[in-house]
């Protein structure tokens, strides 16, 4: 729970958007406030804060973030903040994500201050086409980011504007093809072993046994969770799709123990003080678990469900199943697996072996 004489408000520190804590001077307080996971004290406010966030609002109870629309056309020309505010309330209305309408923004904003005084709406494909050779061979972003700036180009010029394919003869950079990290079985039971703190190792053997996203892990609740069933509900997750996955029948003793020491309240796992367990603290702790593992592999806490769709190739799961496990949309994103499966590698042999025997 958050001590009642602290109150919160939202500023800027260093040009990056935070929540102040405020609160009456007080030792013991401030002990427990420095606690707080990304806490930080400001010289110049003199006072505590930590990042204006998703996690951070939910945690203290505080309002989500509403779009800036003066914030958001800073930079911008006369001529196109009004295409700005109309691609976000666009976007809005059509119930983007938090994180695709960040991206978004961020990248239709470079390409209007990129535009200077030129009206964005006027701009025909050819002019597209030129600013995105721009974008390769001046700017040189990468691969992802072309394609990430593209995407919101072509969502102002067909879903604002309503232009119907007005991308299409555009080219694509190719994306660099990027294999799944994968943990070894034997690392991984290395770093259950490492992970004393029930909490920590729970957390980390559900991610790994259901095949978890991180953003899946913080937000499971307890009504998720049948036991009786053996399933778990993710709610909303990617692409805001509803699924099942299977409750791993040797965690059900863990678990109980879990809950039992730990008592959340609403959501499975949750911070120091209520609320949802944040992205960044899991992210530690699988950091933490590697480090102390003496794992020297260059893989974070999404290598768990790498992992968990990979052995299950391994051990025959059919691939259609595995899709429907992932939550994967298009069968061709579950298929990235075979090609790092060692079972799938490990029966073919190489035709040295078969000389002499022909």
């Amino acid at each position: 729970m958050i001590t009642p004489n602290i109150s919160f408000n939202f500023g800027d520190v260093n040009n990056e958007p935070v929540i102040f804590i405020r609160f009456p001077y007080d030792i013991k307080t401030i002990s427990e406030v420095k606690k707080w996971v990304g806490v930080k004290w400001s010289i110049q406010e003199k006072v505590w804060y930590v990042r204006d966030n998703h996690q951070n609002r939910e945690k203290f109870g505080l309002p989500q973030m509403v779009v800036d629309s003066n914030k958001d056309i800073e930079g911008i020309a006369e001529v196109n903040k009004k295409a700005m505010v109309r691609f976000i309330e666009t976007l809005q209305l059509k119930g983007y994500s938090p994180n695709t309408l960040r991206t978004y923004k961020s990248e239709f904003a470079q390409f209007l201050q990129s535009s200077k005084c030129m009206d964005v709406a006027q701009f025909d494909a050819e002019k597209i086409r030129r600013y995105m050779l721009y974008c390769i061979n001046t700017l040189k972003l990468s691969e992802n980011t072309l394609h990430s700036r593209l995407n919101a180009i072509k969502f102002y010029m067909e879903q604002v504007l309503k232009k119907e394919n007005f991308c299409f003869d555009i080219p694509r950079p190719k994306k660099p093809s990027i294999l799944p990290q994968v943990i070894h079985a034997k690392d991984l039971e290395q770093i259950f072993l490492v992970t004393t703190n029930i909490k920590h190792n729970t957390m980390l053997k559900l991610c790994y046994g259901m095949g978890l996203r991180v953003s899946e892990i913080i937000r499971l609740k307890i009504v998720d969770i049948d036991s009786k069933n053996m399933q778990v509900f993710i709610e909303r997750a990617k692409g805001k799709k509803d699924r099942y996955v299977n409750l791993p029948e040797s965690i059900l003793v863990q678990l109980r123990a879990y809950f039992k020491e730990y008592k959340p309240k609403n959501y499975l796992f949750e911070g120091q003080y209520g609320g949802m367990y944040s992205i960044r603290s899991a992210q530690q702790v699988f950091s933490d678990a590697l480090k102390k593992a003496k794992i020297n592999k260059k893989v974070g806490i999404h290598g768990l469900r790498h992992s968990y769709a990979t052995h299950l190739l391994e051990a025959g799961t059919d691939i259609s199943f595995i899709q429907q496990l992932l939550g994967h949309k298009d069968i061709k994103t579950t298929l990235r697996y075979t090609h790092v499966s060692k079972q799938t590698i490990k029966n073919i042999k190489s035709p040295l072996d078969n000389l002499g025997k022909m």
